[in-house]
């Protein structure tokens, strides 16, 4: 059986992006040291990796090869927590035609990232 295992995020500094993953979304850390953090993402592990970051774009013309979704019980405050925490907003939140709600971010490092959750209405 194959499954996702864990989902690696390279940061250029890694306190502040435990702002964004850890304090904002909520994810608890598994373990860190001064490199590598691990977050648990309900079985799935999301480490941040202090390393030079390559980062994605979102748009219309733009791809943005792999991108992580979080889920949140209430994506307007993960998105408000994770602005305050160093990331900008590309999209939303907004409700989406498949049945979610959704914000779409850069996180700190300019990786592409998306809250999702159930919808406002």
């Amino acid at each position: 059986m194959t499954s996702v295992r864990r989902i690696i995020v390279s940061v250029s500094d890694l306190e502040r992006s435990l702002a964004v993953y850890s304090d904002a979304l909520g994810l608890p850390v598994t373990w860190s040291n001064d490199e590598v953090a691990r977050l648990d993402a309900s079985g799935v592990e999301v480490m941040l990796h202090r390393r030079p970051p390559t980062p994605g774009e979102f748009g219309v013309s733009a791809s943005f090869g792999v991108s992580a979704s979080f889920g949140v019980d209430d994506v307007d405050e993960a998105a408000a927590k994770a602005a305050v925490a160093g990331c900008t907003t590309v999209r939303g939140p907004g409700d989406e035609p498949w049945g979610e709600r959704q914000a779409v971010l850069h996180d700190p490092d300019g990786h592409v990232m998306c809250i999702v959750g159930p919808t406002a209405g």
